[in-house]
């Protein structure tokens, strides 16, 4: 028999990542199901909420199998190409109805647990849409992207949304392991910076840019640190997705910054494009 992913932290993955996981697709299948029109937009964006659904149901099937071990080409990991895919894929799945796809959302994620609690989590998965990652990090990836576009569907519908700090650090090793790829080179061009950042009950980090060389490593940075950032951890998911404008997180008192050059931190969000 395997274990179970999940459950009271047994099987492979992180503790309570597979209860995130399972968790966040009940509650975006339960949002679905309370929508009486899926064609109200999303904010924001250029889909309607059973749009964002339907992305959602196809790309918990595309995470199902490459944990699997298909091989799944989707783009090639620049913003440009991801969203082609996306459009490609919507154009050949119709389905926008939301009782419907709620049902896959939620099976197509039991199917990733499942494929997960069937292989080894620290080995490397098939090519994901943002390069070659492993399976732990492949299910952190998942959460993240469930949470985002779940994110979103709450806004359309005017309901509570899905993130909190327990399943924001669950998605800190994508987070964390996608920085350095989805850097901003015009943005780091030049630049020589040390960040410090901190997640409010959460995490440390160090993030370090030389001339668009970003290296990201757990803790400080190795060699002193120019600019600490304290932000709240939902403020930094949400950020980092694209989803809340940084200016406005710092109005409301979710990031504080010092060191020695603390003008560097209203920088650090563009640096880097929402995966």
């Amino acid at each position: 028999m395997h274990a179970t992913v999940g459950q009271n932290g047994a099987g492979p993955l992180p503790e309570g990542l597979g209860q995130a996981i399972r968790g966040t697709a009940e509650d975006i299948a339960a949002l679905l199901r309370s929508a009486s029109d899926t064609a109200l937009p999303v904010p924001g964006s250029e889909w309607t909420v059973g749009e964002a659904a339907a992305h959602l149901a196809l790309a918990n099937e595309l995470m199902a199998d490459l944990a699997a071990g298909r091989q799944r080409p989707y783009g090639d990991g620049t913003p440009q190409s991801l969203a082609a895919a996306n459009a490609r894929s919507l154009t050949t799945f119709k389905e926008r109805r939301a009782e419907p796809l709620a049902q896959v959302i939620t099976d197509q994620a039991e199917a990733f647990l499942d494929a997960m609690s069937r292989t080894v989590p620290d080995g490397p998965a098939p090519a994901t849409p943002l390069g070659p990652m492993r399976r732990s990090v492949l299910a952190s990836y998942l959460l993240t992207h469930m949470l985002g576009h779940g994110y979103d569907l709450a806004r359309a519908l005017r309901r509570p949304h899905m993130i909190d700090p327990v399943r924001v650090g669950l998605c800190m090793p994508f987070m964390l392991s996608v920085m350095p790829r989805v850097a901003d080179t015009a943005a780091t061009a030049g630049l020589t910076a040390r960040y410090r950042i901190r997640l409010r009950g959460g995490d440390t980090f160090g993030v370090s840019v030389a001339d668009r060389a970003v290296r990201v490593t757990p803790g400080p940075p190795p060699h002193g640190t120019d600019c600490t950032i304290l932000i709240e951890s939902t403020a930094f998911l949400l950020i980092a997705l694209g989803r809340r404008n940084p200016w406005r997180a710092m109005a409301l008192g979710q990031v504080l910054a010092w060191g020695p050059k603390p003008w560097l931190a209203p920088r650090f969000p563009t640096l880097f494009t929402a995966p």
